[in-house]
């Protein structure tokens, strides 16, 4: 999904390929076939230049022969070149390959011309070695994302009528009950009924640590039964499910271009057709000045040819998205997964962090610490708030239901529910109003109330319009959240900042411990986003914001880049955010900070590299200092290089 963001952070693109390089190939080979024309036309090669220097053929002979090697590795370029004249695409690298080529073979046979044969067929040789590196290189990017692909399951046996049936994940309904067996993965996400076991979630979070399920506990699709059987009650269809979204996810993510990728496409439709022209006019303009058109036209075609073959913008074209490729591929090993290569860019950007606190930097699992009464038994006064926080999705009103279990079955009526956003909720509890809340909720009910010295959340509770007492919640701070904020600093994120809907007294300890400068508290959603939009002009570069990704839907699409601490199963942030950090760990912050800036530094590289080396040839060979040697290697020798410095992006530390 598209947000409306900065513009110098994100940037909407499209799929369009690049003119001068497009991967999905007409004619894929394996490389098992391409690498033995390769050594069969290397072979053919040499055996074609003893051949001319041993025997007085003529030039005719000699391109009888060297065409045997030049067509076994050429064709399939060839064709390409042919293929992309037909469509009108033929600016592309297959078809400059071949014209410099042929123009090779050709100019031996114009008036005092030497031939160039062996050349002509080293050119398409190597460019052939080249496309295999290249291939290789985008393999080794496609497994590393592909490893996520993995998690797709195949079948899913479903208990019906007593019966275990195997059928295809689509076809199982929520609420059926399925078996997963040991060494298989679960195809749909659900609720552990019966069996305990082991899940290996490796494939979708990075961590080699096994997670422990019983009875009761979810689980979710993806992840591979290590020990027991288990049996789950499915609660989502398959399209529903995590695999699906995760899987919808990575396979969208190629679509979404970096600037550099954005800017080298557009720099290649103008630049191809540019060098195309320059290579015509440079094969024939000079030798119209030189006073002799026919004797200098054989000198400066043969500059011309190596013009187009050092022009040849591949290198660009190839390494640059694959760079990014291998940066979303190596972030996904670690458990991070970036929808597309423009939100490496902004993360490789990123100059403010915001963190929601509860679920992101604290575990969001509330307990009770304490029970002050005032005016009515500690025991009636959780009584009432586990009945009136009975139909809340929120932490605090679980961690109060957790504190008096009997609430479920005690049989009180509850009536009139009426939930204030931001404050809390009134309801009405065997006959008596009860409100549960914030200090907001005090003041609107027109409660007189007083603090707590105790650090932590303060759940006021009134009956009937007096103050009852207070209930003390803590939330608990996840272990890596320190780490987080001092490598963000370490790393030279300009501003730290939290979020929370907390009191002052709560949000402050916490950040104090974090080592959080800056922190924002009693917030409401709205208040959320407001402050984001304020931050986002304060600091230079893009505002990331990190949520658990349940309730920060608006903030997550509003930030520059937003960051949903997934967890397992959590379809809001998979679908709400830009990057989702699988393991709920925000020290993966830091990560993909990092990973996104050694991928942009590389691909980075990779451009200066191969402009300057063409620059230089460019102008030798303008000059006639050059060979058709130092040609190839501006072109072919460069993009070799190129994509394997760009394959360093899937090595992440």
């Amino acid at each position: 999904m598209e947000h409306k963001h900065h513009g110098h952070c994100k940037e909407e693109s499209g799929n369009s390929c690049c003119p001068c390089h497009n991967h999905e190939h007409h004619h894929e080979e394996s490389p098992k076939k391409k690498i033995i024309k390769i050594v069969v036309a290397t072979i053919l090669l040499i055996s074609a230049y003893i051949v001319e220097k041993k025997t007085a053929l003529s030039t005719w002979q000699l391109l009888l022969i060297y065409l045997i090697p030049y067509l076994i590795v050429g064709f399939e370029t060839l064709k390409e070149a042919f293929e992309g004249v037909a469509h009108g695409d033929m600016f592309n690298e297959h078809f400059l390959m071949s014209i410099a080529t042929i123009g090779a073979l050709c100019i031996g046979f114009l008036p005092g011309a030497e031939t160039q044969f062996p050349e002509a067929v080293f050119v398409m040789l190597f460019f052939q070695v080249g496309e295999l590196f290249e291939g290789y290189a985008e393999g080794r990017s496609r497994d590393s994302i592909s490893r996520l692909m993995e998690i797709r399951p195949d079948t899913a046996t479903v208990m019906r009528g007593g019966v275990e049936t195997v059928v295809s994940p689509e076809q199982v309904s929520v609420g059926e009950t399925i078996v997963v067996r040991p060494g298989e993965r679960i195809p749909l996400d659900g609720r552990v009924v019966e069996g305990e076991s082991s899940l290996d979630t490796s494939a979708l979070t990075g961590e080699s640590v096994p997670r422990d399920v019983a009875p009761g506990d979810e689980v979710v699709s993806g992840c591979v039964n290590v020990s027991g059987v288990i049996k789950i009650e499915t609660s989502k269809t398959y399209s529903e499910g995590t695999v699906t979204k995760i899987l919808e996810m990575v396979e969208n993510a190629n679509g979404r271009k970096s600037k550099s990728e954005a800017f080298i496409t557009r720099f290649a439709r103008v630049y191809t057709p540019v060098v195309v022209v320059c290579a015509v006019l440079l094969a024939v303009v000079p030798p119209l000045f030189s006073g002799s058109f026919l004797n200098s036209f054989p000198t400066w075609l043969y500059r011309a040819l190596m013009f187009l073959v050092v022009s040849c913008p591949c290198a660009l074209v190839i390494s640059v998205p694959l760079s990014f490729f291998g940066g979303i591929g190596g972030a996904s090993r670690k458990g991070i997964l970036v929808k597309g290569a423009n939100y490496i860019d902004a993360l490789s950007n990123i100059g403010t962090v915001v963190f929601d606190k509860t679920g992101t930097l604290t575990r969001g699992v509330f307990t009770v610490e304490a029970v002050h009464p005032e005016s009515i038994a500690e025991e009636q006064l959780l009584h009432l708030a586990a009945h009136v926080e009975h139909f809340s999705t929120h932490p605090i009103g679980a961690a109060l239901r957790n504190a008096f279990p009997d609430e479920a079955t005690d049989g009180c009526e509850i009536s009139e529910i009426e939930e204030i956003a931001g404050q809390g909720i009134c309801a009405t509890v065997q006959g008596r109003r009860v409100a549960v809340g914030n200090s907001k909720l005090m003041d609107t009910v027109g409660v007189k109330w007083h603090d707590c010295h105790l650090s932590g959340t303060v759940v006021h509770v009134a009956v009937d319009g007096e103050y009852a007492g207070h209930v003390i919640i803590n939330d608990t701070v996840k272990e890596d959240s320190e780490e987080a904020v001092q490598r963000l600093e370490e790393l030279g994120v300009g501003k730290v900042v939290m979020l929370t809907g907390d009191r002052r007294e709560t949000a402050e300890d916490i950040a104090r411990k974090l080592g959080v400068k800056e922190v924002h508290c009693e917030l409401l959603p709205a208040d959320k986003v407001a402050i984001v939009e304020s931050l986002s002009g304060e600091h230079s570069g893009c505002l990331a914001f990190v949520g658990d990704g349940i309730n920060d839907a608006p903030v997550l699409a509003r930030a520059d880049v937003g960051i949903a601490m997934g967890g397992l199963g959590s379809d809001a942030a998979i679908e709400a955010a830009d990057v989702v950090i699988m393991d709920d760990k925000p020290s993966k912050v830091a990560d993909a900070v990092s990973i996104a800036r050694r991928t942009v530094s590389i691909a980075r590289q990779n451009v200066v590299f191969a402009i300057v080396v063409k620059l230089a040839v460019l102008l030798l060979a303008a000059l006639g200092i050059a060979e058709m040697w130092s040609a190839v290697f501006a072109d072919v020798g460069v993009t070799v290089i190129a994509v394997l410095n760009a394959m360093r992006t899937l090595n992440v530390k």
